[in-house]
C-alpha cells in the first residue's frame, strides 16, 4: 500500500515538473519570438537617425551662406542635435543586441538571411549606421586614435561583406548581378561611400580613395542593371517600393564623399548631386508609384528618410560651394522635407512599435528548413498579398527559381 501512494507521488511530480517545463519552454518562446522578426533591415531606422542627426550638425555648423537660411540654421539648438544623436546611439545599441541574439538563438533564420537576395543587402545596415554616428560624434576628433580605431572596426566588416557580395555578382552562377539586382543592391554601395567619407575625415586620402573606386565602380554596373531592367527588381511586392529612393541616397553621398576627398565640392561632386536631385525629382512626380505601400505600416517605410537627408546634406554642401539664393532656397527646402518625413516616420513606429515585433514581418519572412542538413537553408520571399511563401511555387514561372522567387 505504501509503495502504490510513493508511486503515485512520483508520477504526480513527474506531471508537474513536466507542466513546470512546458510552461517555462512557452514563455522562453514567447520571449524570444519577436527574434524571429527582427532582421538586418531594422537598421534602416539608425541610418535615418544617424544621418538626421549629421544633417543637424552640419547646419548648425554652416557659416558661408546666404543670411535667410544662415539665420534659419543657427537658430536651431545644439541640444537638438545632442538629443537626436543619442537617441540614435541608444536605438543602435539596442538593436545591435537584438540582433546579437537572433545569431545566438535563431543563427539557422540569420544564415537565410544571408542567402536572401534582398535581406543580405542589409547587412551592410549596421555598420553603415554605426559609420554615420561616428562622423558626427560630439566628443571624439577624427585624429584621435580611438575614432580611428573605431572607424576601422566598422569599416573591415563592410570591406570582408564586399569581397563576399560583389565577388559573388561575377563567379557564383546562381549569384550574378543580373539575377540578383534590385534596388536594395545600392544599400552596399552607400556603406561604401560612407566608408569612404570617414577615412577622408580622418586625412586617410588613399584608404578614402580606395574604398571610394570600390563603391563608384560597383554603383555604376548597379546602376546600369537596374536601369535596362535586366534582373527582376522591378518585380519587388508594392509594399517594398520604398526602397526605389535609394536611387537618390546613392549618388548624394558619393558626391559628399568626393568632396571630403578632393577638400571642395568640385565638378564631379555637382554632377552627382544633379543627378541625385534629378533621380528625387522624377520619384517625387509619380506618388502613384507609392500608393499602395502606405497603406500599411512596415519598416520599409524607413527608406524615405536618409536618402532624403542625403541629398539635403549635398545640397548643403552645394550651397556651400556656389554661394546662390536658388542653392540656399534649395537646401532650405530639402531640409524641411527631410524633417517633415523623419518626424513622420518616428510617429508611425511609435504608434506601430508592436505590429514591429509581434510575429513575422509582411515582407520578409526568412524561414530556415531543415536543421543542418547538407542541403542547406532555402530561404522564402513572401509576397504581400499571399499567405503562403514562394518556395513552394511553380519555379517553370520564375525565369531565376534557384536565385529567388519575386511576385509581380
Amino acid at each position: 500500500m505504501a509503495d502504490e501512494i510513493l508511486a503515485d507521488h512520483q508520477e504526480s511530480a513527474k506531471d508537474v515538473q513536466i507542466s513546470i517545463n512546458l510552461a517555462h519552454k512557452k514563455n522562453q518562446e514567447k520571449i524570444l519570438k519577436p527574434l524571429q522578426a527582427f532582421h538586418a533591415g531594422y537598421f534602416r531606422i539608425c541610418i535615418s537617425l544617424g544621418s538626421q542627426a549629421l544633417l543637424w550638425k552640419t547646419l548648425c555648423e554652416r557659416e558661408d551662406i546666404s543670411k535667410s537660411l544662415h539665420h534659419f540654421s543657427f537658430k536651431l539648438p545644439s541640444v537638438v542635435f545632442l538629443l537626436l544623436w543619442y537617441i540614435a546611439l541608444c536605438t543602435l545599441i539596442v538593436l545591435s543586441v537584438l540582433y546579437i541574439l537572433r545569431c545566438i538563438f535563431y543563427f539557422q533564420l540569420v544564415k537565410a538571411e544571408f542567402l536572401h537576395f534582398v535581406g543580405v543587402n542589409y547587412m551592410f545596415t549596421p555598420w553603415t549606421a554605426w559609420l554615420l554616428l561616428l562622423q558626427c560624434v560630439p566628443i571624439l576628433n577624427p585624429k584621435q586614435p580611438i575614432y580611428q580605431g573605431l572607424c576601422m572596426l566598422f569599416v573591415i566588416p563592410l570591406l570582408i561583406l564586399d569581397v563576399k557580395i560583389y565577388g559573388q555578382w561575377f563567379t557564383t552562377e546562381k549569384r550574378f548581378l543580373s539575377v540578383v539586382a534590385n534596388p536594395t543592391s545600392q544599400i552596399s554601395v552607400i556603406g561604401n561611400l560612407v566608408a569612404a567619407r570617414t577615412a577622408a575625415q580622418m586625412g586617410w586620402e588613399e584608404t578614402a580613395t580606395c574604398i571610394f573606386t570600390l563603391g563608384m565602380t560597383h554603383y555604376l554596373v548597379v546602376f546600369i542593371t537596374l536601369y535596362q531592367r535586366l534582373s527582376g527588381g522591378d518585380h519587388l511586392p508594392v509594399r517594398l517600393r520604398p526602397v526605389y529612393f535609394l536611387f537618390v541616397a546613392a549618388p548624394s553621398m558619393a558626391s559628399l564623399a568626393w568632396s571630403s576627398i578632393s577638400g571642395t565640392f568640385d565638378t564631379p561632386c555637382k554632377m552627382l548631386f544633379f543627378l541625385s536631385l534629378f533621380l528625387f525629382t522624377s520619384l517625387a512626380c509619380r506618388p502613384a508609384l507609392f500608393k499602395k505601400a502606405m497603406r500599411k505600416f512596415n519598416v520599409a517605410w524607413w527608406a524615405y528618410s536618409f536618402p532624403l537627408t542625403f541629398l539635403a546634406m549635398a545640397a548643403s554642401a552645394y550651397a556651400q560651394e556656389v554661394k546662390g539664393l536658388a542653392a540656399s532656397g534649395l537646401v532650405l527646402i530639402l531640409t524641411v522635407l527631410s524633417v517633415f518625413i523623419f518626424i513622420c516616420l518616428l510617429l508611425s513606429t511609435a504608434l506601430n512599435i508592436e505590429m514591429l515585433f509581434r510575429g513575422s514581418d509582411p515582407i520578409l519572412k526568412f524561414e530556415s528548413k531543415g536543421n543542418g542538413s547538407s542541403n542547406g537553408d532555402r530561404t522564402a520571399f513572401q509576397h504581400p498579398h499571399s499567405n503562403s511563401s514562394c518556395a513552394g511555387n511553380n519555379h517553370s514561372k520564375n525565369p531565376y527559381p534557384d536565385a529567388y522567387c519575386a511576385h509581380p
